[in-house]
């Protein structure tokens, strides 16, 4: 199982960005999809989360400028950000709560590699 992301890069404070992550491999099924984030010298830290069902969870310093959502049918979820501010600079991971074809009793949590935004002031 792998998890892509993709859509990071460099932008002016009040700008945009839409991160995107695909899983691929043996999936059977994927429950929770999220981001998390991690500046320099920062613990990584909860952006936002997405359930198999839609139900949305948002970071308090994110709310009302992300907007996360997911297209199951690609097993790929999507961070809309909007009204960037250079305090959101980080390295973006993907994360996703999956069971695979393997061994479908059990939920395992994977990560993606992390896309750089860097918002500029």
């Amino acid at each position: 199982v792998q998890l892509q992301a993709s859509g990071g890069g460099l932008v002016q404070a009040g700008g945009s960005l839409r991160l995107s992550c695909a899983a691929s491999g043996s999936i059977f099924s994927i429950n929770r999809m999220g981001w998390y984030r991690q500046a320099p010298g920062k613990q990584r830290e909860l952006v936002a989360l997405i359930t198999n069902g839609g139900s949305t969870d948002y970071a308090d310093s994110v709310k009302g400028r992300f907007t996360i959502s997911r297209d199951n049918a690609k097993n790929t979820v999507y961070l809309q950000m909007n009204s960037l501010k250079p305090e959101d600079t980080a390295v973006y991971i993907c994360n996703a709560a999956l069971n695979t074809a393997l061994n479908t009793r059990v939920f395992v949590a994977y990560w993606g590699q992390g896309t750089l935004v860097t918002v500029s002031s």
